[in-house]
């Protein structure tokens, strides 16, 4: 991907999804990569103004990617295409097939946490920024690496994923996973115990440490209404965890065990474990400083 991405762009991108926890806990194990056809990526800094996020699409482009086609959206949008059917802006290297960019950001209002979609316009067509507002944490003290991109930390990709599902919903993924069909909630909540497991095997305690900087994190991303994302982030793993959540439990290992934890999966117990050892390690130790 380094390679692909013009060294003046590299400043702009933080990678996030699989491929960054992939290079934070298996970047010196060949036998253990992650392999993905995306490379999730954040415009960084915290894009606010379209035009910036314009100007590096462009770049880019002028580096021959191009747009990576799907059956739903097998070209660019114009300028005539309403906003919700513009196609996310995916891009491929040049001379490749097998993998794509996409671009993401954070809303241009700390307030608005939900999804949105925001319509880049470029030389070659009109497409979809998906943005998260729990996405702004990923550009909290990331990652440096001898590539010249930075990769999210894991620990704020688990916390922007606790706060983003506060509850399991009944809504389910379009495709299959393994052979199953499983909510996004659960998806989710299975790579928060995904990333403290590999974080604990590499370092054993090191989810003490999540609490107080999850706690930096929030107070500087959303300094207004800190406490009140910190008392809630929680919420969706307690829910896991409950007894007669067992199916949407099972749901999470699956994921698990076809996505991060792919070489050596956890069994039901093992993952329950982990998923208590957070709640007592860093999630509690959180609400305790929120409430002081």
């Amino acid at each position: 991907m380094a390679a692909a991405v013009p060294d003046d762009c590299k400043a702009n991108l933080i990678v996030i999804g699989s491929l960054a926890a992939g290079y934070s806990f298996f970047g010196d194990s060949p036998a253990l990569q992650v392999r993905t056809k995306d490379a999730d990526c954040m415009l960084s800094p915290r894009f606010r103004d379209i035009p910036a996020g314009i100007a590096v699409t462009e770049r880019l482009f002028a580096a021959n990617c191009t747009f990576h086609p799907t059956d739903q959206f097998p070209a660019p949008g114009t300028v005539d295409t309403p906003d919700e059917d513009l196609p996310v802006a995916r891009l491929r290297p040049p001379d490749s097939t097998e993998w794509f960019i996409e671009l993401l950001t954070v809303p241009e209002n700390q307030n608005d946490l939900g999804q949105r979609y925001i319509r880049l316009p470029t030389s070659k067509g009109h497409f979809s920024l998906c943005s998260f507002g729990f996405l702004a944490l990923a550009d909290y003290q990331p990652v440096s690496t001898e590539f010249g991109i930075c990769v999210v930390r894991p620990e704020m990709m688990a916390l922007a994923n606790l706060l983003h599902h506060p509850s399991i919903g009944p809504q389910t993924m379009s495709g299959l996973m393994g052979g199953r069909r499983i909510k996004p909630t659960n998806k989710d909540l299975g790579r928060v115990l995904a990333l403290a497991l590999l974080a604990e095997r590499k370092t054993e305690d090191t989810l003490l440490e999540w609490a107080s900087l999850w706690a930096d994190a929030l107070q500087v991303r959303f300094p207004a209404r800190w406490r009140q994302l910190a008392v809630q982030a929680g919420q969706g793993v307690r829910q896991l965890l409950e007894a007669h959540h067992i199916e949407d439990f099972s749901e999470a290992l699956h994921t698990c065990a076809y996505g991060l934890l792919v070489a050596n999966p956890p069994t039901l117990a093992q993952l329950r474990t982990v998923g208590e050892r957070l709640l007592v390690d860093a999630i509690e130790p959180l609400e305790k400083i929120a409430a002081e």
